[in-house]
């Protein structure tokens, strides 16, 4: 399925029904449809060969919508660019990405500005505006670089009807960067084909219809709000609605305003919600669907969303940016299952497979696989990382590998152990952080963990704890050790502990690990 007749479909069903609100803009199904139309004929007359890439820098706008739909209606590609990236950061990326066209929201004048001269293929560049970034749609430009056209004035003048552009569901549509999590981030370039799976696959486990008051509340540059909610959403015809910027107040206060039915967070922002000192449970009344992923969710968070929000179904998922969605946890297995990241989902195949590329059997570990039409094309531009994805080409063609090591029992749910390259050897003992922070989180005063392995000289490494405590709790050192001493062998005990104020994160939420260990590995050969 073509990503442009999502939206084309949407529009004949429902032209005037809301399509994407943010605060006061709002446009219809037909709006959006007409203006994704109008975006890929102002690309078509830039001239750029069909698969020329076009990168958007912004904060989630109606404008982005339309750029996604309007890119994918042209034959060109759309990279999803971190609007967090440090001006090093970005240059690489676009550079990286082959960027032909930016298309960036006012918000970030001054750092594009600073990082347009180390991009010199960008010849097109367009600017979105907004009330709260006057500053940046009237900011100086550089003269000796491609002055920006107003995202209006861009689409001006161009007809509404579909461009015509011969596609095919396998062509190249959009890119996206993983999270960074180690090393430079990549660009996960998918096909049409990839992300329909994707999004079908959403529907399906996330019981979304066109009644449905959807909530992106974080960032369209990532995986999960652009192909896990916002596409799916657009499939059957519900409403967007942008929280842009997220704070537990504003959901709330978006949540009574549009009626919001369906929501994705990543734990944190669930943590951040579920222990707000000003939660209100009657502005969230209409708040049915809850999906969730990103990173590990502490048991008692979805226990408390559970307490606190008797009527709002819970739905776990598990994917990649390479993959889309693998598996899910629904509601009524969540309480037999918790701690679960559930089963295969939906329209994929999962496998998970040991260090010769065999089958594990029930209750084994073994490394998270999935092969068909929702992987990724490559890794652009990084052919030896595309072919490590696909680890074993002769004996498991077409199984692309997630790097996460778990286990399966006898009726398909899936525990994720951890990642793979976050094990660490001690004394010769494999030790996976995850269980040792599964056991952290049975503290009722923690919050957020991280564990990871540091240097040590007798034993290789030795395992740290950084911890987090929830609002107003207290805990010590001792009484860490004493409650992990009762449950985890000796080799598994954190031999350093420390208590934090907060975690470096990547935008979807995941705990930067690699900045927490790069203090304690400076100079060494541990791969962060």
């Amino acid at each position: 399925m073509l990503t442009g007749d999502m939206l084309r479909r949407s529009a004949e069903r429902f032209p005037h029904k809301a399509a994407v609100i943010r605060d006061a803009a709002r446009l219809s199904y037909a709006e959006l449809d007409a203006a994704a139309n109008r975006f890929a004929r102002a690309l078509l007359q830039l001239g750029l060969p069909k698969g020329a890439k076009v990168a958007i820098v912004s904060r989630n706008l109606p404008e982005y919508a339309v750029a996604f739909f309007g890119t994918a209606r042209s034959g060109l590609v759309l990279v999803n660019v971190s609007v967090l990236y440090a001006p090093d950061e970005l240059a690489w990326v676009l550079h990286k990405a082959d960027t032909r066209v930016l298309l960036f929201d006012a918000m970030f004048a001054q750092k594009l500005a600073q990082v347009l001269p180390q991009c010199p293929a960008i010849a097109h560049v367009v600017r979105i505006d907004s009330p709260e970034a006057a500053d940046g749609a009237h900011a100086a430009w550089p003269a000796d670089l491609p002055s920006p056209r107003g995202f209006d004035g861009f689409l001006a003048g161009h007809a509404a009807d579909d461009p015509g552009v011969a596609l095919d569901e396998n062509d190249a549509f959009c890119m996206t960067y993983t999270g960074g999590t180690t090393g430079r981030p990549k660009g996960v370039l998918c096909s049409h084909r990839a992300r329909a799976v994707t999004a079908h696959t959403v529907v399906v486990e996330e019981a979304l219809d066109e009644r449905d008051v959807v909530a992106i509340v974080t960032p369209m540059f990532h995986v999960a709000a652009l192909n896990i909610m916002f596409q799916p959403a657009m499939l059957v015809g519900a409403t967007v609605t942008f929280v842009t910027p997220w704070s537990p107040e504003k959901f709330m206060a978006t949540c009574k305003r549009d009626a919001v039915t369906a929501a994705f967070m990543v734990p944190t922002q669930a943590n951040t919600l579920v222990t707000h000192a000003a939660f209100d449970a009657a502005a969230l009344a209409s708040w049915r669907k809850l999906s969730f992923a990103g990173a590990p969710m502490p048991d008692w968070v979805q226990l408390e969303l559970q307490k606190k929000l008797p009527n709002l179904l819970l739905t776990q998922i598990y994917g990649q940016s390479e993959m889309g969605v693998l598996t899910a946890l629904r509601h009524w297995n969540l309480a037999q299952h918790l701690g679960s990241i559930g089963r295969q989902a939906f329209n994929v195949d999962i496998g998970l497979f040991d260090q010769q590329g065999a089958p594990v059997a029930p209750g084994e570990l073994g490394e998270i696989a999935s092969r068909g039409d929702n992987l990724m094309l490559a890794y652009y531009n990084e052919p030896e990382q595309t072919a490590a994805f696909y680890k074993f080409p002769d004996r498991l063609p077409g199984w692309g590998f997630t790097g996460d090591v778990g286990t399966i029992d006898a009726d398909g749910f899936v525990t994720l152990v951890d990642r793979a390259k976050d094990m660490l050897i001690s004394g010769g003992e494999n030790v996976y952080p995850k269980e040792i922070e599964d056991v952290l989180y049975q503290l009722p005063q923690v919050a957020e963990c991280a564990v990871f392995g540091v240097p040590d000289a007798k034993f290789g490494e030795l395992p740290a704890a950084f911890l987090l405590l929830k609002p107003g709790a207290s805990l010590d050192e001792a009484q860490v050790l004493a409650h992990v001493e009762a449950h985890l062998a000796r080799h598994k005990r954190p031999r350093l502990i420390r208590f934090v104020t907060e975690f470096p994160k990547t935008p979807i939420g995941k705990i930067q690990k690699n900045i927490l260990k790069q203090p304690f590995w400076q100079g060494r050969t541990k791969k962060l």
